[in-house]
């Protein structure tokens, strides 16, 4: 399984639980298992997380993490337009700036069975047009997703992890 991680998924894991100070492990952890092919961001999630001003965008602007957790692919435009829609017609210049880049990284798994976004964001179902989550919009067009605590937990995270 090849799990793309949300900007969200990095950026409340470094404010909340796994500062880079208090749990420098977890940053370990992503890194092996991105040169292990089984955590990668497309590049204009990355480019989200890495265009900050805090200790997280400095750790992206790092060449092993970038070596490590960058999706090597382009995105397929074909791909970023089909999910676009799934958010409803007309989206206008303002619902394009709410919206992000999530198109981007829904695309990187659409139609792979063995790809499973990893996002922060919750359901909500009732949400429409630039409102809508990445986990809805994900099941209207077939993608895995995640909660990246259950990502953690699928991976096995703990602290010593690379003692072993």
């Amino acid at each position: 399984m090849l799990y793309l991680l949300d900007a969200n998924a990095l950026i409340t894991a470094h404010n909340t639980w796994y500062g880079h100070r208090r749990v420098p492990e977890f940053w370990r952890w992503l890194i092996h298992h991105g040169h292990g092919g089984m955590v990668k961001m497309p590049a204009e999630i990355y480019a989200e997380v890495e265009g900050g001003t805090d200790e997280l965008a400095a750790w992206m602007h790092d060449a092993v993490t970038k070596k490590a957790l960058l999706l090597n692919e382009p995105s397929d435009p074909a791909a970023v337009q089909a999910v676009l829609e799934l958010y409803g017609h007309p989206l206008n210049e303002a619902d394009l700036i709410t919206i992000g880049q999530d198109p981007f990284l829904i695309a990187a798994a659409r139609g792979h069975v063995d790809r499973c976004v990893v996002t922060a964001e919750v359901s909500k179902p009732t949400r429409t047009g630039a409102r809508r989550h990445v986990p809805d919009v994900c099941g209207d067009c077939g993608v895995n997703w995640m909660h990246p605590v259950t990502f953690i937990a699928d991976l096995n995270f703990s602290t010593g992890w690379d003692l072993i």
